[in-house]
Order: structure tokens, then sequence, then C-alpha cells
């Protein structure tokens, strides 16, 4: 099952890449107050112009404090994150309750430590729930259900127009390295599209 946006808050941490800019998207079009965070006013300035809500520069602020502030202490309701470790605690005081933290890259790291006890005792963190969205061991059916699922909540987004793509740059295969070069610099707004 997809995760549903059907949120008062969502948070997108670095919220101008290929995915973060569809998922800034698809969360305004299903009524969510959406939070980003990005490395610098460039990229925060796009996400704005793009739909996002609160913006926020994780080099210069404190994207807890600010989440706290911008929803009365209450925190988010979802939190899309592709870092992993180093943001796992503070993603956890920026929740909801009963939000949702969902974890779909490590690209900061996979080992962290957490006080335990800050699940008992903050209660935005009480009951917060974690999903790894990894796709390579689903099943068949997992993915025909995947699949469903997007065909219902998430296509007629883009037949109405709603949700767009954002290509910054296109290779032809044989330049992969270039496009890597690209994407390890994260200069980029959006996606880097190897063509065949």
């Amino acid at each position: 099952m997809l995760p549903k946006f059907h949120v008062s808050y969502g948070n997108v941490h670095g919220g101008s890449s290929g995915i973060w800019t569809f998922s800034i998207q698809i969360a305004k079009y299903q009524g969510a107050r959406v939070f980003v965070t990005a490395g610098n006013e460039e990229k925060l300035a796009f996400c704005k112009d793009f739909g996002a809500d609160v913006c926020i520069n994780y080099k210069t602020e404190d994207f807890v404090t600010r989440v706290k502030e911008e929803t009365g202490r209450k925190g988010v309701d979802v939190i899309l994150d592709n870092i992993g470790a180093p943001y796992f605690q503070q993603n956890l005081s920026s929740l909801n309750i009963n939000g949702r933290l969902f974890l779909i890259g490590f690209q900061g790291g996979t080992i962290t430590e957490v006080n335990l006890v800050s699940l008992l005792a903050t209660p935005y963190s009480a009951s917060f729930m974690h999903t790894g969205a990894g796709l390579r061991t689903r099943s068949t059916e997992n993915f025909a259900l995947i699949v469903s699922e997007v065909e219902k909540n998430v296509w007629p987004a883009f037949a109405a127009g709603k949700v767009k793509p954002v290509v910054f740059k296109s290779f032809p295969l044989f330049k992969a390295a270039e496009a890597h070069q690209l994407m390890e610099g994260s200069t980029h707004i959006g996606k880097i599209l190897l063509i065949p």
C-alpha cells in the first residue's frame, strides 16, 4: 500500500531532487501542507515555487525547531527521508502523534543510536510508525498491488496535469560517468536521465 498523504503536514528531506519534486507535487495534490529541507537557498526557492509551504535550510537551521514552530509544537504527520542514520532521532522528534516515518534511502549512513526512552517519554513520538520502502525483496503479488495503488491514487494527478516530471539534464548512456559526477555534486534540481 502506498503512503497516503491525507495529512495536515508532511516533511520531505532533500526537496529538490527528482523523487522529492514528485513528492511535493503529489502531497500538495492530496491536500497536505508540505515542509522541505535542502542545503541552499536556490534549491529552497525552487521548492517554494513548486508548491512547498515551509522551506528549511538544514545547513543554517535546526529543522526540528522549525517544524515545531510551524506546527504549533505538534510535529508533522509524515516524513519521507533518504538520509537515514544522521536524521533518525531528529525525525522522531519532528513527528506528530501517530506520525509516520518512511525511510527510502541511506545517503548519510545506516547505523545510528536512538534514545528509546524518547519513544515513550515524549507524546509526539510515542506512537510513531517507521516503514522501509525497499522494492527488491517484494513479491510479484506485492508489486501488482503497488501498481494498482499507483494507478488509483497517483495516475489521476498525472492525467490532470497536477504532477509533472522535473528533468534537470539528460545524458546518452555512454556518458553515465558524467551523469554520476553531476549527481554526486548535488547541484541539480530534479531528475538526471540516462537515455539508451
